[in-house]
């Protein structure tokens, strides 16, 4: 089949993603054999493959916001799904079940977790295997490439979200506006909440403010009003002092991303003091995928969504990095 592999990691212009022909995986017996359709083009994929993450399986094949079609089934993996079914393969594929983060429903931060397009091969391929007990059925209304950015651009902003811990009818800032962000904007103006965005990029804003934005300006400059929360997208460190300056008082900041550049030194007073507060996201629990899956199947989203062909992932990742993408790109097999 055809598939793309992480060979050496580093920037987009050494090229460190290569074509490749290998063979199709087979399914153990707790998993699913899935024919790609669509995968999304996530940031995380390009810190996969650029370094930033450190490697966890020499070679990989990136990519975890898969759609697809099942095409086979191990044997203990018969219960939930059957070929033919459409299924989503996500970023979280294995958790031990038993740790006592596990337990307290915090799999997300479980010791032995283990992810798609890190620990696995993922999705920059004609096929991807999946556990069953990970794969997530997927709403209707949405064509493939538009459910793809949903599996982890839409669930991480979703969990951010309520790590951001907006008050009813809140002003929330975003910082970066790309295929997370984008997303997160209209679960939180469904709910009512006032969206100011920070992002660089003219084509982001102005998908900011057509999506239903108050504001767009740029990612340091201070939103028109004081914040009550706040979700940092963009993963430059030094964006948090700008997004703390602008939250009001008892006002949170939500950091996003699996990587983050080094954060420069806070001041008290001016970041920290009158109850503000940072909190960190950690991958994400399969409760939250299916809350939001859920709100995405009562709520049709707008998913934009540039589409590359699966011949075209290294220019599709270039893109990325060099910041020319508005919404979520996604690899069309």
């Amino acid at each position: 089949m055809r598939a793309w592999q992480v060979r050496r990691p580093g920037p987009m212009t050494s090229r460190p993603l290569t074509a490749a022909e290998v063979p199709v995986p087979r399914p153990a017996d707790d998993e699913l054999l899935v024919a790609v359709r669509a995968c999304g083009v996530c940031r995380t994929d390009l810190h996969v493959t650029e370094g930033d993450l450190p490697v966890h399986r020499p070679g990989v094949i990136p990519g975890h916001e898969v759609v697809g079609e099942v095409v086979g089934v191990g044997s203990a993996a018969v219960s939930r799904f059957a070929v033919g079914d459409r299924v989503g393969i996500a970023w979280l594929r294995h958790t031990c079940g038993t740790c006592r983060y596990c337990r307290r429903g915090q799999e997300n931060l479980c010791p032995n977790s283990r992810y798609t397009g890190w620990d696995a091969d993922g999705g920059y391929a004609e096929f991807a295997t999946v556990p069953a007990d990970f794969a997530l059925p997927l709403p209707a209304g949405y064509r493939d490439a538009e459910l793809a950015p949903l599996l982890c651009a839409g669930i991480i902003g979703y969990r951010a979200l309520l790590r951001a811990d907006l008050p009813p009818g809140g002003r929330l800032g975003l910082y970066g506006f790309g295929g997370s962000a984008h997303l997160t904007a209209q679960v939180a103006l469904a709910q009512g909440a006032e969206i100011h965005v920070m992002t660089r990029g003219t084509q982001a804003r102005e998908l900011a403010l057509t999506l239903g934005a108050a504001s767009a300006q740029g990612p340091a400059d201070p939103p028109p009003v004081a914040l009550d929360a706040a979700i940092l997208f963009a993963p430059a460190g030094e964006l948090v002092l700008p997004a703390l300056e602008a939250l009001d008082r008892g006002g949170t900041l939500a950091i996003a991303g699996i990587h983050l550049s080094d954060i420069p030194s806070l001041n008290y007073q001016r970041h920290l003091f009158q109850e503000r507060q940072v909190r960190s996201v950690t991958s994400n629990t399969r409760a939250d995928a299916h809350a939001f899956l859920d709100f995405a199947a009562k709520h049709r989203l707008e998913v934009t969504c540039p589409r590359y062909p699966l011949d075209r992932a290294d220019e599709a990742l270039g893109d990325l990095s060099a910041g020319r993408i508005a919404g979520a790109a996604v690899l069309v097999v």
